[in-house]
């Protein structure tokens, strides 16, 4: 989709934040898009982000920081939301703040989500809750105050925030075999499958296509295939009464002490604790 005359487009004169609890009967009146950029985060719930010519469901944790002046429009069709907005303009990120973001200034540039682990989320809402308090408060040192609780918010996102670029759950990339290995990992993660196996899908040596996959997606064979039974067994620890250790095996986690340091390495907290926050 491309702006024309008839799409409202919004600006801002500083840091202002917003949050509010949305529900499947509130209606948009349609796209809209901005000459600022915009941090859009789901503190609780999900929804849908319509963004130029893509779909994005959003759950809880995750932020997608909208680019300058891209058409976009949220739905809630999932139920009750409750998601901050937060506008702000290039002047207002600090040149050092926009450098130690993932993948430096390019960020702003293009539509990027990410995710919140839910060891900061805590975090999180502390700067939103100063951010909202600075916007009803509305002294004369408000403007700079949001503006300082912007670099903290971006800061500690680029620390911990969990970014596409990393650990992408799908691969891009124009290599059928590099593809298939995807394929063949997410059709048989919950196999005890090894390098072996998947190689063997693909008519490659292990060696071979772990170089290979590497180049095309940044990690490592393994890594990805950990990866993906992570996100599954994160999927059913919130979705069932399974136990920890049913939940484990069933995504092909042999070792109940491996599954739990590997989950905890990369949400931040325990099995135990992330199913307890959800």
């Amino acid at each position: 989709m491309k702006p024309d005359p008839n799409v409202p487009v919004h600006g801002t004169d500083g840091v202002h934040a917003d949050t509010k609890t949305r529900d499947a009967n509130f209606v948009m009146s349609g796209h809209h898009c901005h000459t600022c950029f915009e941090l859009f985060y789901v503190e609780s719930g999900c929804c849908r982000f319509l963004i130029d010519d893509s779909i994005q469901d959003l759950h809880a944790g995750d932020v997608i920081l909208v680019p300058l002046m891209a058409l976009h429009y949220t739905r809630y069709v999932f139920g009750t939301c409750r998601r901050t907005v937060i506008l702000f303009r290039r002047e207002d990120v600090l040149d050092e703040i926009r450098r130690s973001m993932p993948g430096g200034d390019r960020i702003f540039t293009e539509t990027t989500v990410f995710q919140v682990p839910p060891a900061y989320r805590g975090q999180v809402a502390h700067c939103i809750k100063h951010m909202i308090a600075e916007e009803h408060l509305q002294d004369s040192r408000s403007f700079l105050m949001r503006k300082i609780y912007l670099q903290e918010l971006l800061l500690l996102c680029a620390r911990v925030c969990r970014f596409p670029r990393e650990l992408p759950t799908d691969i891009h990339t124009t290599d059928q075999q590099i593809l298939q290995a995807a394929s063949f990992i997410s059709e048989h993660y919950m196999q005890r499958i090894t390098a072996q196996d998947i190689a063997r899908a693909v008519n490659f040596s292990p060696n071979h296509l772990s170089r290979k996959f590497h180049q095309a997606t940044g990690i490592g064979l393994h890594e990805y295939l950990v990866f993906i039974r992570l996100q599954h067994a994160a999927q059913e620890l919130i979705t069932t009464d399974d136990s920890i250790t049913t939940i484990a095996l069933r995504c092909g986690f042999s070792d109940g002490n491996y599954f739990k340091d590997s989950f905890k390495k990369k949400f931040g907290v325990t099995p135990r604790t992330y199913r307890q926050m959800k």
